[in-house]
């Protein structure tokens, strides 16, 4: 489905029940799956992703199809690995075959794993059978991907030796290691990190994860649209000193005009995260985005919208996202007159020139759920834009569409020609 977006005619205003983490989510169904339990399904956030991860770990299927979970593919790649007696084909849809899986299939057969390609090597699909893991000292290179080292860390304490694991280079997005040891330890793992160098020591896990918190990767986008329209949005579920590593949003954005104010219970509805607009705005953005490079489709975006000339590095991982995302916010920005330069691999770059604007703007998604929800602010400056393949969304949030209608935005059917969308008004 297309949607055409119209801004809200009165400064935008809105209280939002945030989705629950979907990183905490798949993390608490590993766990408790590796304990032989499965978490309420209240407990979790409801999308995509999650689906993907519970149908698998539900199924007894000998080929499991987890579409375009990225995370599922490598969780589930290390949780088949060490269950003796599954063997099993795990596949995916078109991107997936192109996403690289290679660093963490040999790291889990130097450990003992029996996985073979089963189409091009170094990629999906897999033919895994399951079988106990000896564990031990291991070295990785997961400059790629975090989510090799989580997939590894969630099954070490089920490895007959445990794992003490080094990490061969500073890798990005490190929040997200400390975060799955941190879930590890509640529910009772042995785990430690001193720097680049993990030790998990055997013995299981002894509690379920049963608590998850609200997802700060999707609070980047209202914290875009408070950017750039100074409107009023209380998030419920964020917490203060949260250990997902995107909660970093706020602290980016008060750069970008945004104060954030948290309060233990908003109004008896639990802690929230109360935004307002604040005078202070930075001249130029400059960052490293590798410990939060889901962040940066809102960051850009914002900053394109406002006028913020920007360079980001730690880009190297949005290569092989949902889509390559570097490619698809060049061109898709370049539909609002902003030429975005790429100096180095990594690395976005905007000197704050633009070019005229030329027709009502239509985005691509690129199946791709942060594109779309980036790129639907747009509407606040240019009213009537189209979004493509909107219901990518549910991959993550499937409510957002419906939040932002709470918020005084209208969404009308992408068929509706602009002569007719304003003709309407």
């Amino acid at each position: 489905m297309d949607y055409r977006i119209l801004p809200p005619e009165d400064l935008p205003e809105a209280e939002v029940r945030l989705p629950l983490s979907k990183s905490m989510s798949n993390r608490a169904l590993i766990i408790n799956a590796l304990m032989g339990e499965e978490t309420p399904a209240r407990a979790i956030a409801h999308c995509d992703d999650t689906a993907a991860m519970l149908a698998a770990l539900t199924s007894g299927a000998d080929e499991i199809d987890i579409d375009g979970a990225g995370t599922a593919m490598r969780f589930l790649t290390a949780f088949l690995a060490c269950s003796p007696g599954r063997e099993v084909t795990l596949t995916g849809n078109e991107r997936m075959a192109c996403r690289p899986i290679g660093p963490l299939v040999e790291a889990l057969r130097r450990l003992g794993a029996r996985i073979e390609y089963a189409g091009r090597e170094g990629f999906p699909p897999l033919r895994i059978c399951g079988s106990s893991l000896q564990g031990g000292k291991l070295e990785i290179d997961a400059s790629m991907s975090s989510q090799y080292v989580s997939a590894l860390l969630m099954v070490a304490p089920y490895m007959e030796q445990g794992l003490e694991l080094t990490l061969t280079c500073e890798i990005g997005s490190m929040p997200y290691i400390d975060l799955t040891l941190d879930m590890m330890r509640r529910a009772g793992a042995d785990a430690e990190r001193e720097q680049l160098c993990i030790t998990v020591r055997p013995g299981g896990y002894s509690r379920q994860v049963t608590e998850v918190e609200a997802d700060w990767s999707a609070a980047a986008f209202w914290y875009e649209i408070e950017a750039v329209s100074s409107g009023f949005f209380t998030l419920l579920g964020l917490e203060d000193g949260s250990a997902q590593g995107d909660a970093a949003v706020a602290r980016i954005y008060a750069e970008m005009s945004v104060n954030t104010e948290f309060t233990s219970d908003y109004d008896g509805q639990g802690p929230a995260a109360e935004l307002t607009a604040s005078p202070d705005i930075s001249p130029r953005f400059v960052s490293d985005l590798s410990d939060h490079p889901d962040l940066t489709p809102a960051i850009v975006v914002t900053c394109a919208l406002v006028g913020i000339p920007f360079r980001i590095s730690g880009l190297e991982t949005l290569r092989i996202k949902e889509c390559d995302r570097i490619e698809a916010l060049q061109r898709e920005l370049k539909k609002i007159g902003v030429e975005c330069a790429i100096p180095a691999e990594g690395v976005l770059e905007w000197d704050g020139r633009r070019h005229p604007l030329i027709g009502l703007p239509e985005f691509d998604t690129y199946g791709d759920h942060r594109m779309a929800m980036a790129f639907a602010p747009v509407s606040i400056y240019i009213p009537g834009i189209k979004i493509r393949d909107a219901e990518v969304v549910s991959k993550s949030y499937p409510e957002y569409w419906e939040h932002l209608q709470g918020a005084g935005f209208t969404l009308v059917d992408g068929d509706v020609s602009p002569d007719q969308l304003f003709a309407d008004q």
